[in-house]
């Protein structure tokens, strides 16, 4: 909630802003336009477009099926899969060819099967193994079919339809708050918020607030980090960056800083490294200095929380942050990216962010296909659950500290890292290879990353695969030091197994695959 000083210094200017936007005509409106659905259909006369189910009535189902393994079971050319092993670069220029070549000749299957090379994929953001759900698929169908891909142009000027706003309400539901402002991507959406941000409209009152501060933590995101030397470039933003998750040096800088106004932005769970940001702490120094909060929750929405809501939602802060960033190519499944705030910063970043306004809306297929996913993800709420359990049962497996379905395995060396991930290749397992300048020198890493589609049967052949040596180091990797503050679960999975403490407190228990996580 906003305290008094809050909206002395950043309710008031908001106001204020948004008044000057009015008196020079640059308050830009969001009004929805529709394609006739009886002409759509006209040129597909041949495809029943009505038994392509109601988006209203979506089914969902109690377990894993069949769709799931198409989100975890790849393959890859045997010309790329030699590329990988010997570590050519490549532009893509052969993926046509050899796809043309083992999917287009008369024995193409027998063909297919072996020229093609069989992978599991360790290494992808589909939390919930969405993307390839009947229901997803088939609303964005029936979608394509209606309405082709909708108007082609910038949402403020015809590219904003019925089935986007339908997504903006779904997702501010989702987030609790008052609006919604879908992007192109979630890179658009922070470089929208930071432009925003630090746009100024010159010779007004708004402007006379003069310069902010911007607070940024060390391991945020590369569109965090571009948005924000946006943001510094025009002369009205002063930036500061502090330890990751470390709230003294955040509180020390806060108190050196002499500027009235300030923004604190976040990772809410972190892409490389898999840790929390510490959002209670972070709450309490925002009431404490009444700074604005903006949290980027990719990884977190859907994935967290009991009703998906997020990172700030399962740390219980939702009504702290002021500003929610996130994407729809993760737990949704599908892509985009999109902003969630109050109704006054809506007007303020749709009027001001750069990289929404120039940006031709997202297609109706993808619009339609997102809303489907958060209506699979509430009725699936088991889908959540077992990414969970995949979580302890990896945790166990390799005696690591997870905390989420982020699982980085600290190598040190470029060249380890990459000679790990090319032997978990060979044995058919899809985990790439983190290197500079994506995380800092003498990190490098595996990242591997964890879905509901993972059976157990999955991560237990994983375990199986890794090297010894990638086990021994990953027990003696640089310690996160995660606190028991930035820890959740699922409460069905703590009520049924015990809150998920740090391995170190677990003496030397091993996870039994026979015996399966309930003797954990």
């Amino acid at each position: 909630m906003a305290s008094p000083g809050f909206e002395r210094v950043w309710g008031a200017w908001l106001d204020q802003a948004l008044l000057d936007l009015g008196r020079l005509q640059l308050n830009r409106k969001l009004l929805s336009i529709n394609s006739s659905v009886h002409s759509a259909r006209d040129g597909c006369s041949k495809l029943r477009v009505e038994n392509l189910g109601s988006l209203e009535n979506v089914e969902t189902f109690e377990a894993l099926g069949p769709w799931d393994r198409e989100t975890v079971d790849m393959t890859v050319s045997q010309s790329d899969f030699t590329e990988w092993l010997g570590g050519d670069s490549s532009t893509g220029q052969r993926v046509c060819v050899d796809f043309v070549k083992s999917n287009d000749s008369p024995s193409s299957e027998s063909t297919s099967s072996k020229s093609n090379h069989s992978l599991r994929l360790f290494s992808g953001n589909d939390y919930l193994g969405l993307s390839a759900h009947p229901s997803v698929r088939l609303a964005a169908a029936r979608a394509a079919m209606e309405y082709g891909m909708g108007p082609r142009g910038a949402a403020l000027i015809c590219g904003y339809t019925y089935h986007h706003r339908r997504l903006e309400s779904a997702l501010a539901e989702l987030k609790h708050t008052e609006e919604c402002l879908l992007c192109p991507t979630g890179f658009a959406a922070n470089m929208a918020v930071m432009t925003a941000l630090s746009s100024v409209l010159k010779g007004t009152l708004s402007a006379k607030g003069g310069a902010f501060a911007i607070f940024s933590d060390s391991l945020n995101h590369a569109s965090i980090i571009d948005g924000v030397r946006l943001a510094q470039k025009t002369g009205y933003a002063e930036v500061y960056q502090y330890r990751h998750s470390d709230m003294v040096h955040l509180e020390k800088l806060l108190l050196e800083c002499k500027l009235q106004r300030k923004v604190v932005v976040t990772d809410s769970l972190f892409s490389m490294d898999g840790d929390f940001a510490p959002m209670t702490e972070l709450a309490s120094l925002r009431r404490k200095y009444n700074f604005l909060l903006v949290v980027d929750d990719a990884h977190g929405t859907l994935v967290c929380g009991e009703n998906g809501g997020g990172v700030a939602e399962a740390f219980g802060v939702e009504h702290d942050v002021d500003i929610y960033v996130g994407t729809l190519s993760k737990a949704f499944g599908c892509h985009g990216g999109f902003i969630a705030t109050s109704r006054k910063w809506k007007q303020w970043i749709q009027s001001r962010g750069r990289s929404f306004i120039f940006s031709t809306a997202l297609p109706i297929p993808v619009v339609t296909a997102a809303y489907a996913a958060i209506v699979v993800a509430r009725e699936e709420k088991w889908r959540q659950h077992v990414l969970w359990e995949r979580v302890r049962q990896l945790s166990a497996g390799i005696g690591v500290d997870l905390v989420s379905p982020i699982a980085p395995i600290i190598i040190g060396s470029a060249d380890e890292a990459v000679l790990a991930s090319r032997e978990l290749l060979q044995a058919g397992f899809h985990v790439l290879a983190i290197r500079p300048p994506t995380v800092p020198e003498g990190s490098s890493r595996l990242r591997i990353t964890l879905s509901s589609s993972h059976t157990e049967a999955d991560v237990a052949a994983l375990l199986d695969a890794l090297p010894s040596w990638i086990k021994e180091r990953a027990k003696t990797r640089p310690s996160l030091s995660i606190s028991s503050s930035c820890r959740w679960q699922p409460s069905v999975l703590t009520e049924r197994l015990g809150l998920l403490e740090p391995f170190s407190s677990r003496g030397s228990k091993q996870y039994n695959r026979e015996a399966g996580l309930s003797r954990l």
